[in-house]
């Protein structure tokens, strides 16, 4: 994989360094490419040369399952705003009014079903 190019002369790398680490010092420079997602340990190295900050990623495997769970909710909850559209669509198409009718009269029905003004 090749470097993005640098229109600015002063941010292309253009010196080598080569440097001998110990292999615990290795072993933790990989660990923070590891954490960190960079590509290489010679762009952690860079990074900590340079005094840059390095963020690193921690995966909680704990929340997996929840994590399924709300992408399964969200599913559902997508498909139930599908099913509104379509019938809201359906019902603003409607030409001749019938269904418009028969959902008003449900609709004041069930109101006076549920109001205190049933006996």
């Amino acid at each position: 994989m090749t470097r993005k190019k640098v229109n600015d002369p002063e941010d292309l790398l253009s010196r080598n360094l080569i440097i001998r680490v110990t292999e615990n010092t290795y072993n933790q420079l990989e660990e923070l490419r590891k954490d960190s997602k960079n590509l290489s340990i010679a762009a952690v190295a860079r990074k900590i040369l340079s005094g840059q900050k390095i963020n690193l990623y921690h995966h909680d495997v704990s929340l997996n399952p929840v994590m399924e769970e709300l992408a399964l909710i969200r599913k559902e909850l997508k498909a139930i705003g599908v099913n509104i559209n379509q019938i809201t669509r359906s019902f603003n198409q409607d030409r001749t009014g019938t269904s418009r009718a028969y959902w008003n009269c449900n609709s004041i029905l069930e109101v006076f079903l549920l109001s205190d003004y049933f006996f």
